[in-house]
């Protein structure tokens, strides 16, 4: 009995610390696909500068938009990383809002559905806003909750 107690505690070290290495392992690979695909972004702005005859700006802003996208997924797994294994919620705010305004320029022929991205932006701003002033989470954010007298 103790023997299968002392296997079962050991597993349940080895299994999160393997999920751990295959995430890890998962996310740098996918950090060296999205910066290979920011260089790409990269290149199409030089042959589109380079060329200049283009006059499509919806597409030329789409894809910048497309490369702040990019650079925001690299920069949150780099603060993966950096931060002991933990995803700040602020990234994931940046990349929705950069989003839906790519998407607002891509796809702005339905006025009712640009309305509603609109207010999914403004959504994602406030809870931004609201994440800011948590004291919880942001002890230099108490200026909001002190006394006014």
């Amino acid at each position: 009995m103790k023997k299968i107690q002392s296997i079962y505690t050991k597993s349940l070290y080895v299994f999160p610390y393997l999920l751990q290495v295959v995430l890890n392992v998962s996310l740098i690979i996918l950090a060296i696909v999205l910066s290979i695909l920011l260089v790409k972004e990269l290149i199409l702005f030089g042959t589109i500068l380079l060329e200049g005859d283009t006059t499509d700006y919806q597409l030329f802003l789409a894809n910048v938009l497309l490369f702040f996208l990019y650079f925001e997924f690299v920069a949150m797994i780099v603060k993966y990383f950096k931060e002991n294994y933990h995803f700040p919620l602020r990234y994931f705010l940046y990349i929705g809002i950069t989003a839906m305004i790519r998407l607002i320029i891509v796809e702005h022929d339905n006025a009712l559905d640009t309305l509603f991205y609109a207010l999914v932006i403004l959504i994602l701003i406030i809870g931004y806003f609201i994440m800011n002033l948590t004291p919880r989470e942001r002890p230099e954010s108490k200026w909001f909750f002190q006394n006014k007298r």
